[in-house]
């Protein structure tokens, strides 16, 4: 009998350092070939669009989708886990939260694989519902000692960056130009809505690692071609998905000036095939957001909702008895 697993449960079951860890086991039995991962496919109308994704295998124990409408502005997520011995529906789960969560955990992941072992200073561009966990996830795989944060709206930043120092115990200051955000910095985040690139290839130095994590469509891009051709060593966390949706990369590629030969995957950094060659390279992660982090993150708050008692039965889609 499947368990509704609602928002505030995931919040309360899935702590950012199980979430890394959860995609962190799920890309290395990628690696392994032991789960499978399907891009995301969109169906459109003049209003919105109908979003689905699916994922699993041995390597979980689960196989899953997340499907979600965005429609007028407002998005719309669930989750639907199965167990893969069975068959079985076992969660259906709201998955919002999740969704920020496994966003977030993607970014701490490749920042633990790809960032210098002593980064301690982060520049964030983006205040909006996917920001806090980004910031989060980093702080959980290296000891940060400084934030930085910039958005258009100077009541925004601010406010984000008060709360923020409040959350991770580290000082959070809202800076009043998107240069200022990279200076110093070695850890940079972008997680915007942008159409037009917010960090530039002029504001990198050597030793930086960038996780862009904003933009999962051709039409929107966070960074500059400058920025993507600075990078050394350029990771993706799936190279299928990102060729029908990673705007960051479509100029320099149409352009010659970087290769999908280039571009490694982020399971393949995770089992140790390749790594960040010397301190000095920049690095950039460029994050999609992929089935595979959804179901692996899904399995762990279900299987902590089992254990604890949470969530509501429902009668739906039972084996009906033989004759």
């Amino acid at each position: 009998m499947p368990i509704l697993l609602r928002e505030e449960d995931v919040r309360a079951l899935l702590p950012i350092s199980e979430a890394i860890r959860a995609l962190e086991q799920a890309f290395r039995a990628q690696a392994e070939g032991q789960v499978a991962n399907v891009p995301r496919a969109r169906v459109r109308w003049p209003r919105g669009a109908l979003h689905v994704m699916a994922a699993g295998g041995a390597g979980i124990g689960y196989v899953g989708l997340k499907a979600y409408t965005t429609v007028g502005g407002q998005a719309r997520f669930v989750v639907l886990l199965f167990d893969i011995e069975s068959g079985a529906l076992v969660a259906i789960m709201e998955a919002d939260m999740l969704g920020r969560l496994r966003t977030g955990a993607a970014t701490g992941l490749a920042t633990r694989y790809l960032a210098r072992p002593d980064a301690r200073i982060v520049g964030m561009y983006g205040t909006g519902r996917q920001a806090a966990t980004q910031l989060m996830a980093v702080c959980a795989v290296r000891t940060i000692e400084e934030a930085r944060v910039y958005s258009p709206t100077r009541e925004r930043r601010e406010a984000f960056a008060r709360r923020m120092a409040e959350t991770l115990g580290i000082p959070v200051r809202a800076a009043d130009r998107p240069e200022a955000v990279a200076e110093g910095a070695d850890i940079l985040i972008t997680i915007t809505s942008a159409r037009e690139p917010v960090l530039r290839g002029a504001w990198l130095r050597p030793g930086m690692h960038i996780n862009a994590a904003g933009s999962n469509a051709l039409i929107r891009r966070e960074l500059d071609e400058e920025a993507v051709t600075k990078a050394d060593f350029i990771v993706i966390d799936a190279r299928d998905q990102g060729k029908i949706e990673a705007g960051d990369l479509l100029e320099p590629l149409e352009r010659g000036r970087l290769q999908w030969e280039r571009i490694h995957e982020l399971k393949d950094v995770v089992a140790g095939r390749v790594r960040r060659a010397h301190p000095d390279q920049i690095t950039l992660f460029k994050s999609l957001g992929i089935a595979l982090e959804d179901v692996a993150v899904a399995a762990i708050v279900y299987e902590r909702a089992v254990a604890q008692g949470i969530g509501e039965s429902l009668r739906l889609l039972e084996v009906p008895l033989a004759d």
